[in-house]
């Protein structure tokens, strides 16, 4: 392991030379079954052949033009995009890098919005506690958990937090003197695979359009068809004023949107926001082979299926120490009686890559394109580390 890397990991003793499909191979060769996607973001495996082909077809015509202008293959991936994002109200997009990138804009239109309609003082943004919404200091203001709040204050003033699932709590939350917009995921990643309530949405909806509060959706890790839809929201028939977008997005390359409707869509003018990177043709490129993948109903009725195949697995068993499993598609964690780190260890040794979400939860995201065969083989391994 090379130690010239700032000690911001928590890593696992393995370095990674090259991948195929649902397969990584260590530095001496060793073959593991990825059950972690990059933390949701390889949703097409690696080495996905279209993915390849696009990226070096682009990268022997131009890499990166700046913002003064616009490239064919961002032009496309960004109306496919705002396309494929239709039925949740999207109407245009901000191409980013990364999902707190995307997240800072989000914040940034629903204050202007409010500041423009209503004038000064109502700028507030409530989010859900258990919340992940990134790490720049804003970002990591939004973020419902006080465990990434250590060390880096003074934060972004201007954010409140609520527990999931409390309508009354949302209500007193949502005061319409004060608050300019409300920032939640569908389905919370980092603290555990929570799913929000339909009862819990529907009232989100329902008091943000009253209140002429933006109702805006984190769909950086549950988007994307992760959970069987293209997005998660979409389970909860509600539409949204501004979607953020992220980690698959690309399927490795980095990229991020901000995507806003109706009255959210004309918020930024010239000058209002940017990035240096954003649109970068490799970046669009890589978009767009997962648009025209993932973007497809047999497709996202897979991703559907082969989520309950692993849920109803692991329900399931007996004497594994799994207490409970929770999510949608592949978008699945697993409450488990021991604490998770010991077990990604004992996985990794097993060739078995998971992640974690929580002190004791197992996160399990594998690629979409992962066959049946291989899930019935990571779910043998899971079990084995589980029962020893």
């Amino acid at each position: 392991m090379s130690d010239v890397f700032m000690n911001t990991y928590h890593r696992l003793p393995v370095i990674f030379a090259r991948g195929e499909g649902s397969r990584l191979f260590d530095i001496n060769g060793k073959e593991y079954l990825d059950f972690g996607s990059g933390i949701a973001v390889n949703c097409l495996g690696h080495n996905y052949p279209p993915l390849v082909r696009a990226v070096s077809e682009q990268a022997a015509k131009f890499n990166h033009v700046c913002n003064y202008y616009q490239s064919d293959v961002a032009a496309a991936f960004a109306e496919k995009l705002v396309e494929a994002c239709s039925k949740a109200g999207m109407k245009n997009v901000f191409l980013a890098n990364s999902g707190a990138e995307a997240n800072e804009g989000a914040c940034k239109i629903a204050r202007k919005y409010s500041l423009k309609k209503y004038g000064p003082g109502r700028h507030t943004i409530v989010t859900l506690r258990g919340s992940f919404h990134g790490r720049t200091i804003t970002t990591l203001s939004a973020t419902g958990q006080e465990k990434f709040h250590r060390d880096f204050g003074p934060f972004t003033d201007g954010f409140d937090y609520i527990p999931g699932g409390d309508i009354d709590a949302l209500d007193k939350a949502l005061d319409k003197a004060a608050v300019a917009g409300l920032l939640i995921e569908a389905i919370q990643g980092e603290s555990g695979i929570i799913p929000q309530t339909g009862e819990f949405i529907a009232a989100a909806a329902k008091l943000c359009a009253e209140r002429d509060i933006l109702l805006m959706f984190d769909e950086i890790q549950c988007g994307l068809g992760r959970t069987g839809t293209f997005l998660a929201l979409e389970h909860y028939g509600v539409s949204a004023d501004v979607v953020t977008l992220a980690k698959g997005l690309a399927a490795g390359v980095p990229a991020g949107a901000v995507l806003a409707g109706g009255k959210a869509a004309d918020v930024f003018e010239s000058g209002d926001h940017g990035s240096t990177f954003g649109g970068n043709p490799l970046a669009a490129a890589a978009g767009l082979v997962v648009l025209k993948t993932v973007n497809d109903p047999a497709f996202l009725r897979e991703i559907a299926r082969k989520g309950e195949k692993i849920i109803a697995a692991i329900r399931g068993w007996k004497h594994s120490g799994v207490k409970e499993v929770r999510g949608r598609g592949l978008m699945i964690g697993v409450d488990i009686e021991s604490e998770a780190w010991p077990v990604l260890e004992k996985a990794l040794s097993k060739g078995l890559l998971l992640l974690s979400a929580g002190p004791k939860t197992l996160r399990l995201l594998p690629p979409y394109t992962i066959s049946g065969g291989e899930i019935d083989q990571g779910l043998a391994i899971l079990r084995g580390v589980l029962d020893a």
